[in-house]
């Protein structure tokens, strides 16, 4: 995405829209360690595509978990690597909500 800005706010726009609810359906997939890897996953994805590094490191920590349990490596989840996965989801998903308000691109991505 460097030097064509507008494909950034795009991806700003698509992870606020695709993500909106993404907390809700991750609550609904504890339990399932697969369900809620996927979950994680697609955020870590979505995350780095928009630079929220330190929201694409917590949903990294929590994959990595998850996937030791899925792999009987390990038998649970830390809470602590969910508390910082949800505090770092809601501030990047509230601030790039907060930027796509304020800003306002231009079609070449110029605020």
């Amino acid at each position: 995405m460097l030097d064509q800005p507008m494909l950034w706010w795009q991806a700003v726009g698509l992870f606020v829209e695709h993500f909106a609810d993404w907390e809700l359906a991750w609550r609904e997939s504890a339990g399932d360690h697969a369900q809620e890897q996927k979950k994680v996953h697609a955020l870590r994805s979505a995350a780095a595509n928009v630079g929220a590094t330190a929201l694409v490191e917590a949903a990294a920590a929590l994959e990595d978990q998850l996937l030791k349990c899925q792999a009987g490596q390990a038998t649970s989840v830390q809470e602590s690597l969910r508390q910082d996965l949800r505090a770092s989801f809601r501030q990047t998903w509230l601030s790039a909500e907060e930027a796509l308000k304020v800003s306002k691109p231009d079609p070449e991505g110029r605020v």
